[in-house]
């Protein structure tokens, strides 16, 4: 059995057998008590009698970064034996540790993903700091303040002032001895580390420096370290630590987690060296450990947050009304709307607030979810270039990994600008889904349940139309009514995917009667159901005057297309919103956005969902929505028992009274053709005084407003927009949590 001598700086003599490889070795574990001479007899003493010896807590060189140093004292004892390798766990740590970190990432995938990362210390884990640089948001040091009371001033401490001082910061620390470096005693230190350990989301290093040095409050960070005790698990547990990492202390089987020191580790791999000639490097070490099936350990310790699947969801403005209504920015009701619409625009995203509760009936797994919000209004993304939009989009793909969400869903505009999501979803690492499988699903559910509660008995025979037909969302329900009603009138403004969309439908469903148009016109008057789904602006979408008696328009556009003025000229018209979803467990979305308490928009639902389902993948993107993905969707949507939300009227829900009003001036209208073209024409009268207008604006508003933002200069709107983005809240974890 090979043998290995573990001199440290403490006290104590102890000898165990461990297991690396399969192979068992002899562990004796000796203390030196911080002496040096002590700890060279110690070596003397053992040279040529052991196959190994690691020296715990004794560095021969001391790195930083990129940057490292000779270290006397450490130096002098690994030249101290004669026969024996002497080896100080340089040689397989930055290796272990690089390593450790693929894997845990493997595991858990995402779960550094645009962390912020303080190393407590960097001192001798170059390996860690450097895998970690390569996966998270930022990377700072807390090493000159821990080892010289630097105050934390803005900069100091990250990676480009790591790169300019690491060679003067060893120099000084050369100056130290074994127990200064281990345990530093600087005065003021953790006072002035502790806006830094705030300002992390994980505290990577040494676990007895962590715990020395972090403030008591750590909620909702990450500790990765090398070991862990159970006492190391309990404090961190006691001041909110939601996960510790431990990356060595699975390694050697049978030893306390302490006990598996970098210097332990090399020690037992220099002892089963095939050869005894084999160099003392990391190559030999990595044939060596090419057999291993090693994970390092991960322990979640808040059993509240253990899991959980997160998602984040981001929505915007509808209109400069909802800019108004936002606590940070009431003041922006006394300035021209105009201004505050162009400038908001330029705002950077917003955190606004959690989705907690979800909980699937039928699988236990808990989700949660995180709403941001971008500043842009519709109005505002269809006047900027669609790579403006995909900035701010790309900003808060990195926020919602931070936050430990591994799917974001692109809520109203976001999932219409540009390609839909396809570039969004190719340059963030987080998956992304536009929610629009969902959209139409819960759409054409919502609008069966409307056709039916006004009295339809046979929707195979009716008629439906699709205004917006050639869209995402638009297209996809063309085919799946055409499906249902066999009989559809397609209107879009683009003729040549019209023809396009014809025949793919009549390809797929033999038998289907399709009726293409520019415009709405006559073919109003036939239609039971009228689904519209456009993207525009200033416009009037349809002629409601010109409607069936008793015909169900729903609304799927945000903001809607069809306003409640128009609306009101036919009472008999029922004008419903698209589904609304109500996700199971979740009676608070966070934040008001325009529906009532714990409802959420059928995209919304789709993002929650896909997390509940464990599916953390790019779902619906680009404008050609998949039937498949639609239906199969809508299964996931019965297994996880999430419901239809109440039909809702310009934000009020449909009660059974209204639907048997609408009933029976529908009947009427029906047995009466002159008192229907009475109503026709007094309706159409009224509709000629009221302003053309989609998504609440109006045709005049929309060419003079458009002109006026372009008197305006780009730069002057940015440059109101940054003074006041200073003054927006950082979205960190620990805002979020205040909030």
């Amino acid at each position: 059995m090979k043998t290995i001598v573990i001199i440290h700086p403490g006290r104590g003599d102890e000898q165990l057998t461990v297991k690396l490889l399969g192979q068992a070795i002899t562990m004796r574990r000796i203390g030196c008590a911080g002496d040096l001479d002590q700890a060279r007899e110690l070596i003397l003493a053992h040279d040529g009698q052991v196959d190994a010896i690691g020296l715990e807590g004794m560095p021969g060189r001391l790195r930083l970064g990129n940057a490292s140093r000779a270290y006397p004292p450490g130096q002098r004892l690994l030249t101290a034996a004669h026969h024996t390798p002497t080896v100080d766990g340089s040689g397989a740590r930055a290796m272990l540790e690089r390593w450790a970190v693929t894997l845990v990432e493997k595991a858990q995938p995402g779960i550094f993903s645009q962390k912020r990362v303080l190393m407590v210390p960097g001192l001798n884990h170059e390996g860690l700091s450097h895998a970690l640089d390569r996966r998270v948001g930022a990377v700072r040091y807390a090493d000159p303040v821990l080892y010289f009371g630097v105050p934390a001033l803005p900069g100091i401490g990250s990676r480009i002032t790591l790169d300019s001082l690491a060679g003067p910061t060893l120099d000084r620390l050369r100056e130290l001895s074994f127990a200064q470096l281990a345990h530093p005693t600087v005065t003021n230190g953790g006072r002035r580390a502790a806006a830094q350990f705030r300002w992390a989301d994980v505290l990577a290093g040494d676990v007895d420096l962590i715990r020395r040095w972090a403030p008591r409050d750590l909620k909702h960070k990450l500790v990765v370290t090398t070991a862990v005790t159970k006492e190391d698990r309990a404090d961190l547990r006691d001041r909110g630590v939601s996960l510790v990492v431990a990356l060595f202390d699975a390694l050697l089987e049978g030893a306390d987690p302490r006990h598996s020191s970098a210097a332990a580790i090399e020690a037992a791999l220099v002892a089963l060296r095939p050869s005894p000639d084999a160099p003392l490097r990391e190559d030999t070490y990595l044939d060596l450990l090419a057999e291993l099936n090693w994970t390092p350990s991960v322990y979640p310790l808040q059993a509240s947050e253990a899991g959980i699947n997160r998602f984040a969801f981001v929505i915007h403005p509808l209109n400069v009304k909802f800019i108004h209504q936002h606590k940070l920015f009431r003041w922006t009701r006394y300035l021209p709307d105009s201004l505050v619409e162009a400038v908001a625009a330029y705002f950077p995203p917003l955190y606004l607030g959690k989705i907690k509760g979800g909980v699937s009936p039928t699988t236990d797994q808990r989700i949660e979810g995180h709403l941001i919000s971008l500043g842009a209004t519709p109005r505002q993304m269809m006047r900027h270039h669609e790579r403006f939009t995909y900035r701010q989009l790309n900003i808060a793909a990195r926020m919602s990994e931070r936050l430990g969400a591994r799917l974001m869903g692109l809520g109203a505009f976001t999932s219409v600008v540009g390609d839909a999501g396809i570039t969004v979803a190719h340059e963030a690492e987080i998956a992304i889904t536009s929610g629009n499988s969902l959209t139409v699903a819960a759409t054409l559910e919502a609008a069966k349940q409307a056709v039916i509660k006004m009295g339809a008995t046979d929707l195979a025979h009716g008629r439906a139309m699709i205004i917006g037909a050639t869209g995402s969302i638009g297209s996809v329900c063309a085919r799946l009514l055409a499906q249902a009603i066999h009989d559809v009138v397609l209107v879009s403004i683009e003729p040549e995917k019209l023809i396009a969309l014809k025949r793919a439908i009549e390809a797929e469903t033999p038998g289907s009667r399709v009726v293409i148009a520019t415009h709405t016109e006559d073919m109003v008057e036939q239609c039971d159901l009228i689904v519209t789904a456009t993207s525009a602006f200033g416009q009037r979408i349809i002629d409601i005057s010109r409607c069936k008696p008793g015909a169900v328009i729903c609304d799927v556009a945000r903001p809607p297309d069809i306003s409640p003025a128009e609306a009101a000229l036919r009472p008999d018209v029922l004008v419903i919103e698209s589904g609304e979803v109500l996700i199971p467990g979740v009676t608070d979305i966070g934040y008001d956005i325009g529906l009532p308490r714990g409802t959420a928009y059928a995209c919304l639902a789709e993002t929650a969902l896909l997390a509940m389902d464990g599916r953390f993948e790019d779902y619906t993107l680009g404008r050609n929505i998949s039937i498949e993905r639609v239906k199969e969707i809508y299964r996931l949507f019965k297994k996880h028992n999430f419901q239809l939300a109440g039909l809702r009227s310009f934000e009020v829900y449909v009660t059974e009274e209204d639907f048997a009003q609408r009933r029976a001036l529908a009947a009427r209208l029906h047995a009466d053709p002159a008192l229907f073209k009475r109503t026709q024409a007094e309706a159409h009268e009224k509709l000629q005084r009221l302003p053309k207008a989609a998504k609440g604006v109006q045709e005049s508003v929309w060419h003079q407003a458009s002109t006026q933002v372009r008197e305006w200069t780009i730069q002057g709107a940015m440059a109101l927009g940054s003074q006041i983005s200073r003054r927006l809240p950082q979205p960190n974890r620990d805002e979020e949590v205040r909030r």
